[in-house]
């Protein structure tokens, strides 16, 4: 009998078992009994009134999808709308929105890292970067993480355009990058940055208008952003901020912008309703942020090796990828859903589960939780 051409993927399974690293798929119930410290809801807006109800009336008013890509038939007056207010919102001159984080990273780093572009690369960016910096037509130069001086090198050594790219607070740590030295050192090489700006939308800057707001870099002619309406707004879709001249390049080039469906108009208007909110809100990011101060207070009180997390991210060092699949797992059993970081997510030696921070918990919920995580702890955990 002659053999499937896929039988190799049982090897593949079988090692995933004996590596303790299958993932599996975890329907979420209507109404879940479970503490959500999983998801990326920081400011609470996903079950919004105002944010469900504008998803429903975008839905009735322009259909379920939006019928075809943005330059045939995907784009409505409510897409311009969204990005006008996004663009004003976070300090640039006009945005872009795609259907996913992921789409308008690679949009980005398709789109202007062309051939004979050196990209710099941190070494922990988000894989929707990395990619990007893969389809790219430039080379990329991976670097150390959060040195400019590393970034500075690696400029120097590479004559002709030059993109750096980084997160702005990187997932898995919760961390925010050195914008500002960043900034200072592509502009001495003349090269431009790119910010994923996915967590600290919402989160950081005056009102939550986001990381590069914050380093006061919103809006420079050198600078591009790009960001998700998945997580802060509580939606769905990505973006892309930048000088009008880069977003109307992405908009000829962009391969993942021409070719793709444009964002449903349900997640259009909910986005545009959660970033109103926002506005008329400005305290849920200061909330968000000492929601997550209190998580890795009462963590590392207790002695667990939390990092201290630069916005709503707040990350626990499990002993080994098995023990933190377990850690999550008794979470879970105890009515507490959070993130299971290991490989190939994250290099061996650094698994670790992962908590969100949400403006809309309450300190007795952020008790809670400190103490299931803390109850469930496996040995090796806590000091």
């Amino acid at each position: 009998m002659r053999a499937s051409p896929f039988d190799w993927l049982d090897a593949q399974a079988d090692r995933r078992r004996a590596a303790g690293l299958v993932r599996v798929l975890r329907p979420r119930p209507l109404d879940s009994p479970l503490l959500d410290l999983a998801g990326n809801d920081y400011l609470g807006l996903t079950r919004h009134p105002a944010v469900t109800a504008a998803a429903a009336e975008a839905a009735r008013c322009w259909g379920a999808g939006a019928t075809g890509s943005r330059l045939v038939s995907g784009t409505t007056a409510l897409h311009a709308e969204l990005e006008d207010e996004l663009a004003a919102f976070c300090g640039f001159e006009a945005a872009l929105v795609l259907s996913s984080g992921y789409a308008a990273n690679l949009a980005a780093l398709t789109a202007l890292a062309p051939a004979g572009t050196l990209i710099v690369s941190d070494a922990a960016n988000h894989a929707s970067l990395i990619d990007g910096c893969r389809l790219a037509r430039g080379t990329t130069r991976i670097v150390a993480h959060a040195s400019p001086d590393a970034v500075r090198t690696a400029l120097a050594e590479g004559p002709g355009p030059a993109l750096a790219v980084t997160d702005s607070v990187f997932s898995v740590d919760g961390e925010a990058a050195p914008l500002r030295e960043l900034s200072a050192v592509c502009r001495a090489a003349g090269a431009g940055l790119l910010v994923d700006d996915a967590h600290g939308l919402g989160v950081l800057g005056a009102g939550g208008r986001g990381a590069l707001h914050s380093a006061g870099l919103a809006g420079a002619e050198d600078v591009v952003a790009t960001v998700t309406l998945s997580k802060a707004l509580g939606s769905q879709g990505g973006a892309v901020l930048g000088p009008a001249r880069v977003i109307a390049h992405l908009v000829n080039t962009a391969r993942t912008f021409i070719f793709d469906t444009g964002l449903a108009p349900a997640a259009v208007g909910a986005a545009l309703a959660a970033l109103r909110v926002l506005r008329a809100e400005p305290d849920r990011p200061t909330r968000a942020r000492a929601v997550a101060g209190q998580l890795h207070d009462l963590l590392s009180g207790a002695g667990c090796a939390v990092a201290r997390p630069d916005a709503a991210v707040v990350s626990v060092r499990a002993p080994s990828p098995e023990a933190a699949v377990r850690w999550a797992a008794e979470c879970r059993a105890e009515g507490l859903a959070v993130g299971c970081f290991r490989p190939p997510s994250v290099p061996d030696g650094v698994s670790r589960l992962r908590l969100t921070a949400r403006a809309d918990l309450t300190d007795a919920q952020v008790r809670r939780a400190v103490r299931v995580v803390v109850e469930r702890a496996p040995v090796g955990a806590l000091a």
